[in-house]
């Protein structure tokens, strides 16, 4: 298929010569302003954008932002009579690929327009490859691109093997049963049980029936024999969901499971029965601060803690809200027979100046809300719950830094783009920007070093 190019020029010779030059090679549309432009680009997918600098009366940055914006975004080259760093270094954080100056030279704009080309190509190729590796990996339910989520894929990808105890730490709502299911789906068990038990929602008495089972006749309306969770599981995955809340009587059981002869007994019974499971607890409580307090095992703690994986919260990957939104507008669209609506820059922004304590699964909740409650075109804060459209008023100093004119739930949009304009905003200042994009100036610096090896 033939590469599709726009040029973006004010000058009718420009446009008109451009488009001779480089017709025999590519599908060459043209455009004398940014509204011209952006009919063309919203019509038609395009491969490359080559725009000037200066367009009229218009800021050839400003089509930048909106192009890169679409669902299709081009890959942009910026064309500046005004050659200079500084130019090239603004071009770069609107998101251009590359910049030349003018008068220009054609062979020069070939090889910038290849190259462009080229990159564009090995992005798609990358994203298919990494949809490809998610799926493979069970990750796809497991949504974020930032950083510290990055660390949580690599960490699950290496143990994941393994026959590694894990233990999961994170707050309420950050997504721990996901990630013990991706381990389960990676590991070498994938087509064996996975059996999940929270803890805290049983007695003490009914979580060790439901743990270990239980003998006829072993306590007040024990009718029959029961068959615990460990036994269910047998070559596959138990998931102990909030493991901090068993008690001590539990804990010690827990343990011998654990140990050598991976053995237990029934409640009621003293027939020693021995399992091979795989065992992935969680908890959203400081156990090392319980054992030396007391209340929980030390001996258990280090069994349980072979592996230790730690869930961010949300308020600390902010710049993966867009994607976590985006999954469930098309998720609860689908599920309640609604049209897919976009939400508005306002929500956009309440969501992002909003702390999320409840971290993904609020944030999955509210949207369902929004979803559900929304009648007009998009969706907008009324169709929010409260809290939300207090989040925005009640948390001043917290601008969106996504991109301006756009559409705010643009799989395309790029960390190195949100880094970019979170700098820019804050001129310059890392500590300023790291606030913005809610993650640590640390993180900041890592992400910028990674950016610059891969540039």
């Amino acid at each position: 298929m033939t590469p599709t190019l726009l040029i973006v020029d004010d000058e009718k010779h420009t446009r008109d010569g451009l488009r001779s030059s480089l017709e025999d090679n590519y599908d060459v549309y043209v455009a004398a302003d940014i509204q011209e432009a952006l009919n063309i680009l919203e019509a038609d997918p395009v491969d490359v954008m080559v725009t000037d600098l200066r367009l009229g009366g218009e800021d050839g940055m400003k089509l930048i932002d909106k192009a890169l914006a679409l669902p299709h975004s081009p890959v942009c080259i910026m064309m500046t009579a005004y050659g200079s760093v500084d130019t090239a270094v603004e071009a770069m954080k609107h998101g251009a690929y590359d910049f030349i100056t003018k008068p220009l030279n054609i062979d020069r704009l070939e090889i910038l327009i290849q190259r462009a080309l080229r990159s564009r190509q090995a992005e798609q190729e990358n994203t298919e490859l990494r949809q490809q590796v998610e799926q493979r990996f069970g990750l796809e339910n497991i949504i974020g691109n930032s950083a510290a989520m990055n660390e949580v894929f690599d960490v699950i990808r290496q143990v994941a093997p393994s026959r590694a105890t894990v233990l999961i730490l994170g707050e309420s709502g950050t997504g721990k049963e996901l990630v013990a299911r991706a381990i389960h789906n990676l590991s070498g068990r994938p087509k064996q049980k996975f059996v999940a038990v929270h803890c805290a929602a049983l007695s003490p008495q009914l979580l060790e029936s439901e743990l270990f089972g239980h003998e006829r006749g072993a306590f007040t309306g024990a009718m029959e024999r029961r068959v615990g969770r460990f036994e269910h599981a047998n070559g596959g995955t138990l998931f102990l969901d909030e493991i901090g809340e068993i008690d001590s009587n539990l804990q010690v059981k827990v343990l011998r499971v654990l140990g050598e002869d991976r053995s237990f007994e029934r409640v009621g019974g003293n027939q020693p029965i021995k399992v091979d499971v795989r065992l992935v607890a969680a908890t959203n409580k400081n156990l090392e601060k319980m054992v030396a307090e007391g209340k929980f095992r030390d001996d258990l703690f280090y069994r349980l803690n072979v592996v230790q994986i730690t869930l961010p919260p949300l308020r600390e990957r902010k710049e993966d809200i867009p994607l976590l939104v985006n999954s469930f507008l098309k998720q609860f669209a689908k599920e309640n027979g609604k049209p897919f609506r976009e939400l508005t820059s306002e929500v956009m922004d309440a969501i992002l100046a909003y702390d999320w304590p409840g971290n993904v699964r609020e944030l999955r909740t509210s949207v369902e809300h929004g979803v559900v409650m929304a009648t007009g075109a998009k969706i907008g804060l009324r169709d929010f719950p409260m809290t939300i459209r207090q989040a925005k008023s009640a948390a001043p100093g917290k601008p969106v830094i996504l991109p301006s004119g756009g559409n705010y739930l643009n799989l395309h949009e790029t960390e190195h783009r949100l880094i970019m304009r979170a700098l820019d905003e804050s001129k310059g200042n890392r500590t300023e920007a790291a606030k913005r994009l809610g993650i640590s100036r640390r993180t900041l610096h890592r992400r910028l070093q990674e950016i610059n090896t891969t540039t």
